[in-house]
């Protein structure tokens, strides 16, 4: 492995929005320039043109709608190594020393599984290929061009890391890197608070933590990839930003943390409301306050058309606090409670992304006859209501059946 000495690095990426015509790939080089007079190192990511990735898709699957996944992703890479050409060939005219860094060269650092269409990188194999390969050329003043979107697995075959593809090789590679800051550039000057062209009067955000960019990136905002924020590491800053000025934008800090899994140590009651008035729902919210007024915490709440569950940590009286609301404001026909419950929770780096976790989860909860009273996702966090009674067990088995996808990425705690 090299022993070059690593040199401060940005590693910036370039969406296929950005890289419309001639005069933008200009300033894309103009950009660069100026970083690197700063006396940083540059990585430089580029996706696809706009529409090249699904031209090629669709017309793929109109020659072939059986196309093997394989040959598919082979296809596909081209739009991300058209770019990479285009770039250097605009940054050698600016006087900069590039090297495109494509999976066909011998400079490639994305390492990652073979499911093919959507790859997984491989950190380690990552980093230690980025050592060797990435750095000595930084160290030696050049402007490694890298294509987004494209993997590598170990046998050698083309991957495509899917939709956002391009965001995940810029993190990763910053990861990788020790990088002070990965800045994607797109064809908007940041986040807002919502999307632009749907509500009035958007507000800028100029900063987000981890989690918060997670929850509004899995919640369809289009501003990052969530599967990219599984690969931040700790000091590692995203800037959001445009080609107007890169030191601006929206800053994402704090990665993401490792799975866990926790059982809570007071104990939980389910509360049940049936026979709700539909034009009286809003007083749900006097219902929640009622439960923080008998000192309870509500943990979690599932809504259906005529009935409604608050999951309440400890409290006093909890019942007959919200029973009052049920009564006085005409809301349903009665409330019940069961008292004796444990909540286990499941939360994490992108487990929204993971196939089969509700499963994973629920699955030996019933091999093990152990009853499951209410079970609610949001994103990245799996929160399972079972008997107080099989806390322990059902702590237990959750965990082991969490430990097998977690434990390979070394991404598990326990608390």
């Amino acid at each position: 492995m090299s022993t070059t000495k690593m040199l401060e690095t940005v590693v910036v990426k370039f969406g296929g929005s950005v890289l419309e015509n001639e005069k933008a790939v200009d300033q894309v080089a103009s950009l660069i320039k100026e970083t690197k007079a700063k006396g940083v190192g540059v990585v430089v990511v580029v996706s696809a043109m706009k529409g090249v990735t699904d031209q090629i898709m669709a017309l793929s699957k109109k020659e072939n709608p059986e196309i093997e996944p394989h040959l598919l992703d082979e296809l596909l890479s081209s739009g991300e190594k058209t770019s990479a050409r285009l770039v250097a060939a605009a940054l050698a005219s600016f006087g900069l020393q590039s090297v495109i860094v494509d999976p066909d060269t011998p400079y490639w650092p994305v390492i990652t599984d073979e499911r093919h269409l959507d790859a997984n990188p491989l950190v380690e194999e990552s980093r230690a290929k980025t050592k060797q390969l990435i750095i000595p050329l930084l160290a030696a003043g050049k402007v490694p061009v890298v294509c987004g979107f494209l993997g590598k697995t170990v046998g050698g075959k083309t991957t495509t890391l899917g939709r956002g593809g391009s965001d995940t090789t810029a993190v990763l590679l910053g990861n990788c890197l020790g990088a002070k800051e990965v800045i994607l550039v797109k064809d908007v000057e940041g986040v807002y608070s919502s999307d632009p062209d749907k509500v009035t009067n958007p507000q800028f955000i100029e900063s987000l933590n981890g989690e918060e960019a997670e929850m509004l990136a899995a919640g369809g905002a289009k501003f990052l990839h969530v599967k990219a924020l599984r690969y931040q590491s700790s000091g590692l800053r995203i800037r959001v930003t445009n080609l107007e000025k890169l030191d601006s934008g929206t800053v994402i800090k704090g990665e993401l943390s490792p799975v866990q899994v926790e059982i809570l140590g007071e104990r939980v009651s389910m509360i049940t409301f049936v026979g709700l008035n539909p034009e009286k729902t809003e007083s749900i919210i006097r219902a929640a306050k009622a439960v923080r007024e008998a000192h309870g915490d509500l943990l979690a709440l599932s809504l259906e058309a005529n009935a409604a569950i608050f999951y309440v940590g400890g409290g006093e009286n909890v019942l007959d606090s919200v029973h009052k609301v049920l009564v006085e404001d005409k809301i349903g026909k009665a409330v019940s409670e069961f008292p004796r419950l444990s909540m286990i929770t499941v939360k994490g780096a992108a487990l929204e992304t993971e196939r089969g976790v509700v499963q994973r989860i629920t699955g030996p909860l019933a091999k093990a006859s152990i009853n499951v009273y209410g079970i609610v996702t949001i994103l990245s966090s799996v929160r399972v209501f079972v008997s107080a009674e099989h806390s322990e067990r059902a702590y237990g088995l959750v965990r082991e059946a969490m430990m097998g996808s977690a434990e390979k990425r070394g991404e598990f705690l326990s608390k």
